[in-house]
């Protein structure tokens, strides 16, 4: 264990974020599933067991990726973009349909399944941080350097919209961030934007989940004319949340747990407020605004393009979900499937969060290696001028 410890490098704060962003996600996780481990059959002690075993898997992927170099992930960004869009179009034609959207794909004789828009983030991101760090000399090309680029980023938004609206979204927001970040022109971006506007619009109108998208919105805008059914799920996150007070109900006595759909997951944030109160959810948003501020400082730090631009498309994924879903639960938006990164249950989702905060950590790690070179460069120095001045002065003597 200590050896383990001695080899843990990068941001402590961010180590300790993701300790305790686990240990409420397995408090939260266990008093919210009590109806999921009814309906399944289960004991919540099961679901727990299950949880805890994803977490652990996920900070031992999160230490594995934090101790390799992250400039290999340059190289392994072309694997993951060849990978993503045949596994995204497989996806849309052959994945589990729940709800008129098709985002799940099945692990063959595992038993698991797993959003390939978690893998295509982690894949874009990665990929344009590369392309954006490389392509500094002549980024304003459009031939060279825009076209492949925005050609990237609207065939995996387009991809991942057509049964993922709120996640495509959020990746583009982050994309066009990269876009502003790696000194593309605001003409460039523009062009992006509008682009982005369009597919949204034809995705919007001629989609398979239109009717759904446009009677979230209606119900978020006007709930006052919304069916008690369509305004089910928004109505009781309010009402966990309004009766959670400062202090709230205490832990494992939430009551709009059992009425609440997907209390353990894109709701979980909900139920955080009703048991632990104000306090409670202001310290969950007190800790992805400290992630958010860690992260800048290492983006600040970075002494390469690519390592600034990797830390901050996926530190900017990751708080922007996390601020999304708090949004969300609280009533600022529309009800979306949107979780809440390393607090709601999940599957190998928790594993590719694990892994983006693994990376950040491997740009931390590269800093910190790089800053006590330095600092023991100028000790080993310090002797050798201080021996110079003192032959000096007894030349001069």
């Amino acid at each position: 264990m200590n050896k383990i410890l001695n080899n843990t490098k990068g941001d402590r704060w961010i180590w300790l974020i993701v300790i305790l962003l686990s240990i409420i996600s397995m408090l939260a996780v266990y008093s919210s599933t009590g109806t999921l481990a009814y309906k399944q059959g289960k004991s919540t002690e099961t679901i727990l067991f299950k949880h805890m075993l994803m977490i652990f898997a996920g900070i031992a992927l999160m230490y594995i990726s934090h101790k390799i170099d992250y400039r290999y992930y340059a190289g392994i960004s072309k694997v993951f973009m060849i990978i993503t869009i045949p596994l995204l179009l497989i996806t849309l034609v052959f994945g589990n349909n729940v709800n008129g959207a098709s985002r799940w794909l099945a692990i063959p004789g595992t038993g698991f399944t797993f959003q390939t828009s978690d893998f295509a983030k982690l894949a874009l991101i990665t990929y344009l941080a590369r392309m954006l760090s490389r392509k500094q000399e002549n980024i304003r090309d459009v031939k060279e350097s825009f076209a492949p680029i925005m050609g990237a980023v609207c065939l995996v938004f387009v991809l991942i919209m057509w049964a993922n609206m709120s996640t495509a979204l959020m990746l583009f927001g982050v994309s066009i961030l990269l876009l502003i970040m790696g000194r593309v022109s605001i003409k460039q971006i523009m062009i992006t934007c509008a682009v982005g506007g369009c597919l949204v619009v034809m995705v919007a109108l001629l989609g398979p989940r239109r009717h759904l998208y446009m009677t979230r919105i209606e119900t978020w805008r006007h709930p006052e004319k919304a069916s008690v059914e369509k305004k089910f799920q928004g109505d009781h996150a309010k009402i966990a949340i309004a009766t959670g007070g400062i202090f709230g109900k205490g832990p494992g006595n939430s009551t709009e747990r059992n009425y609440l759909p997907e209390s353990y997951s894109d709701e979980i944030y909900a139920i955080i407020v009703e048991e632990y109160g104000l306090i409670g959810g202001v310290t969950i948003l007190g800790l992805y605004l400290f992630l958010l501020y860690r992260c800048v400082k290492i983006v600040t730090k970075a002494p390469k393009a690519f390592g600034a631009l990797l830390a901050a498309g996926l530190s900017f994924s990751l708080c922007i979900q996390a601020f999304a879903n708090m949004a969300i639960a609280v009533g600022l938006g529309p009800v979306t499937g949107v979780p809440l990164p390393l607090v709601s249950m999940g599957g190998t989702s928790i594993l590719f969060t694990s892994v983006a905060f693994g990376i950040i950590l491997s740009v931390s790690r590269h800093i910190d290696e790089n800053e006590e070179l330095k600092s023991a460069e100028k000790t080993e120095a310090a002797p050798k001028i201080k021996n110079k001045v003192i032959v000096g002065e007894i030349g001069l003597a």
